[in-house]
């Protein structure tokens, strides 16, 4: 996802920055040793390294042209895919997992703790972010980027903003609602518009909650799959309401001149952390923390926030953020974001199959 309005000075500064270390690096002053394997990131589709350098600025600039000696990037489309992927043996240095699934790789003993000592900017994260990928005392995450979970409206066709998640099931939006093809994020929306706690459901509260998804049906035009589609959806005016949508996907239709409002429902934004994990199988440790402390310096989290609306882990980098951004997200009072949210709470491997079975059986019925 590209968000065109920054990306281009912010990404031929980054480039000529990065061949001009890449020239140097090659030549072999700096004395660089290539390692006899690159780091294996396990990433988002999007933040690949060697294609979005800025988000990583000091390790890029110093690597330069010979960044594929260093880092190799294999993509996911979900935490479900990666949690599978690192759980079946890829052999990956780094994974980028979101705050709820966290807790599942630490249990299954797929990560070794943080040295929180080696990163350079660990105190400029804030305890909310930092809390959640702490496990027995121990830190397993660096936290990177957060986001909400809105309602994306075309409030060029419609005749009234919803302002709740209930509003889903208004008739008057009737086949022109789209909701996000996950299990744990559609629960969490109706959780809210019921009122319904997510940190200790009841087998009642789920049955509740599956059958008001059953209910939504006939406002549904379809499940979207991922951004990419979520931004088609909106944009051809098919779907008038996409639900849980990121900041990317509300700033990419704001910079194609769509006319699009990101709607905070009075129950509040939904929201989520995701970051950077080592592996246990990761030997190669200073090169890791080198990748890190560029992933959380405060020129690569603006740069990140600039491109893609999300939030950055690193809250000094709001300073460098475009005022525009800052003032639409709601990120000149970040305390007052950050406490009126409600966060994905953690999954067990019992409460992920749980979801998981009932969206199936929300799906298959009629």
């Amino acid at each position: 996802m590209k968000i065109y309005r920054f990306h281009a000075v912010i990404l031929l500064t980054a480039l000529l920055a990065t061949l001009l270390a890449g020239c140097s690096a090659g030549a072999g002053p700096q004395g660089i040793d290539k390692p006899e394997k690159p780091l294996v990131i396990l990433e988002w589709t999007g933040y690949e390294i060697n294609e979005y350098p800025q988000f990583f600025v000091p390790f890029t600039d110093k690597y330069g042209n010979n960044l594929k000696d260093y880092v190799s990037v294999s993509v996911f489309g979900d935490d479900a895919e990666a949690f599978s992927k690192i759980q079946t043996g890829f052999n990956a240095d780094i994974v980028h997992p979101c705050s709820s699934w966290w807790g599942l790789y630490v249990e299954a003993g797929l990560l070794q703790p943080i040295d929180t000592s080696r990163l350079s900017n660990w105190d400029d994260i804030p305890d909310v972010f930092r809390n959640q990928g702490e496990y027995n005392g121990k830190q397993y995450f660096v936290p990177w980027d957060w986001y909400y979970e809105a309602l994306l409206v075309r409030q060029d066709l419609v005749k009234e903003l919803p302002s709740s998640w209930a509003d889903l099931w208004d008739p008057q939006y009737a086949g022109h609602v789209s909701i996000w093809d996950n299990g744990e994020v559609s629960y969490a929306a109706t959780a809210l518009a019921l009122g319904i706690s997510l940190k200790n459901p009841t087998p009642a509260d789920d049955k509740l909650i599956k059958q008001k998804l059953i209910e939504l049906k006939p406002n549904l035009l379809t499940y979207w799959l991922d951004y990419t589609q979520a931004i088609e959806l909106s944009a051809s005016g098919d779907a008038w309401i996409i639900a849980n949508a990121w900041q990317d996907t509300f700033a990419s239709l704001l910079d194609e001149g769509y006319d699009v409002a990101y709607v905070e429902p009075k129950e509040g934004y939904l929201a989520g952390v995701c970051g950077y994990a080592i592996t246990t199988n990761n030997t190669q440790l200073d090169l890791t923390y080198e990748f890190l402390n560029a992933a959380i310096d405060v020129q690569s989290m603006a740069n990140f926030t600039n491109e893609y609306w999300y939030g950055a882990a690193n809250t000094k980098s709001i300073d460098l953020v475009d005022a525009d951004i800052v003032k639409t997200l709601g990120f000149t009072d970040l305390d007052y974001a950050l406490a009126h949210t409600t966060w994905y709470p953690p999954l067990t491997a019992e409460r992920r199959d749980q979801l998981s079975d009932l969206w199936n059986e929300v799906k298959a019925a009629p």
